[in-house]
């Protein structure tokens, strides 16, 4: 794993983003901070204002875990070209959720009604059950898992102090690029990310076509750059608009 905004390593991003290429990014922990309240999530001003700017020279894409409705009035003003919620999972609004979500919570909420700290989101397309509050996180976690396990038709997704169910056969943030890269007529893609659900597309990723970049360096990630944290996101969103505004667009990407 390699440094995106190193000297060395600068070649390879004016090359991609000189190309005909479409920016897709996760939100939480990668456009914004964590807190430990996910409802206080939110984009600071200045990666707003930059997020808006790289819209305007790149298409660009948010691919998040959260629900759809949740996630597109935080980034309210800026041009998205797309905006995904529920891991990939759900591409537009108004698609019935399916009914097997609703199932999930109730049997989830009878085995860990007894577990303080631990709160199950209800997203529609899937659950996140957070355990970040939890004072024994590590029991919290396990007791979170096994009842989880016992879910039919789930899978479950591992994150920062959260464990995602999403069923089965629903589409990954993997596919949701692809399905996206296709309908912007795109031959290329970036993709920044932070967790594990961010790791479907870093190990399905095309290194000539798919530049992936993980927010924390970590060696076990498939990614093939990182940035060191969620502050330097910001610098990342820089050099990209730098790049497009010095000139480097290719005559392709210039018409979309």
């Amino acid at each position: 794993m390699k440094h995106i905004l190193s000297r060395a390593n600068l070649p390879r991003l004016k090359s991609i983003a000189a190309s005909n290429v479409a920016l897709a990014f996760d939100f939480d922990g990668t456009l914004a901070p964590i807190s430990p309240r996910p409802a206080a999530v939110h984009l600071r001003r200045r990666t707003r204002a930059l997020l808006r700017a790289l819209a305007s020279l790149y298409p660009c894409i948010v691919i998040s875990g959260r629900a759809r409705g949740d996630l597109v009035p935080r980034l309210d003003g800026v041009p998205l070209r797309g905006v995904i919620g529920n891991h990939g999972s759900e591409p537009a609004a108004g698609l019935k959720p399916p009914p097997r979500v609703r199932q999930w919570r109730g049997l989830l909420a009878a085995r860990l009604a007894d577990l303080k700290g631990v709160e199950i989101e209800d997203k529609g397309y899937s659950l996140s059950v957070h355990y970040r509050r939890a004072r024994d996180k590590k029991a919290a976690r396990a007791a979170v898992l096994a009842a989880s396990k016992t879910l039919p038709g789930a899978r479950l997704i591992g994150g920062k102090q959260v464990v995602n169910i999403v069923p089965a056969k629903a589409p990954d943030k993997s596919a949701a690029l692809h399905r996206a890269r296709r309908r912007l007529g795109c031959d290329a893609a970036i993709y920044v990310g932070d967790d594990l659900t961010d790791e479907d597309v870093f190990r399905n990723a095309d290194a000539a076509s798919l530049l992936t970049i993980r927010v924390g360096r970590s060696r076990v990630s498939a990614a093939a750059f990182f940035v060191r944290n969620q502050a330097e996101v910001n610098v990342l969103l820089s050099r990209l608009i730098a790049l497009r505004q010095d000139g480097t667009t290719s005559g392709a990407a210039r018409r979309r």
